[in-house]
């Protein structure tokens, strides 16, 4: 069993966690050389009984496993089977198209399964590939974006505040600034109550 070490990187701090692959479950055939820095984005799931971390290298994938969980009977395993079996560019074809022998073709998934995915996501993944076309450059500031409301969350704000910090931020500190900046100017607007 390989162990992973996490950092997790605030203005002000930095935290290091040490992992096992089986803590945080990350589309493994993805990652690079051992060694080797990557970013992941954990998605934390939090049942009466456990508490799982789950990993994506891409916006895309973890958009993607948001979708797939909420279909009915598809939980964060499955999601992320499913996300390991396919790249999320051809699942999202498989979903649009309604490609049941496609995605009966991943382990864990069966024709009832399948359908269900072509019947819940088909237009959602028809607007996800629009938007993602349409956006181009922007998805880099939407990234961005996404990442300091969810670090604001984290910290135990309120989405709807950590929403509005994130836009008060990105207008003081002006398009294109980097995520430490903006986070500064999201607590600083948080802590004044602006």
């Amino acid at each position: 069993m390989r162990k992973i070490k996490f950092s997790t990187k605030i203005p002000g701090g930095d935290r290091r966690h040490y992992l096992t692959e089986e803590d945080v479950m990350v589309v493994l055939s993805r990652l690079p050389e051992e060694g080797q820095p990557v970013r992941v984005r954990v998605r934390t799931i939090v049942r009466e009984d456990a508490l799982d971390l789950f990993g994506f290298l891409a916006a895309a994938e973890e958009e993607m496993f948001l979708m797939l969980t909420s279909v009915s009977n598809v939980g964060p395993r499955l999601a992320m089977t499913v996300l390991s079996g396919m790249e999320v560019g051809d699942l999202a074809n498989a979903i649009g198209q309604g490609d049941l022998a496609r995605l009966t073709q991943v382990h864990g998934v069966g024709k009832k399964t399948a359908a269900r995915l072509v019947v819940e996501l088909k237009e959602k993944v028809k607007l996800l590939q629009l938007g993602s076309k349409a956006e181009g450059a922007e998805t880099a500031g939407l990234d961005i974006r996404g990442d300091l409301i969810s670090a604001l969350v984290n910290l135990g704000y309120k989405a709807v505040q950590a929403e509005k910090a994130a836009d008060v931020a990105s207008q003081r500190a002006g398009a294109g600034a980097p995520f430490e900046l903006l986070f500064r100017e999201a607590l600083k607007g948080l802590r004044s109550g602006a």
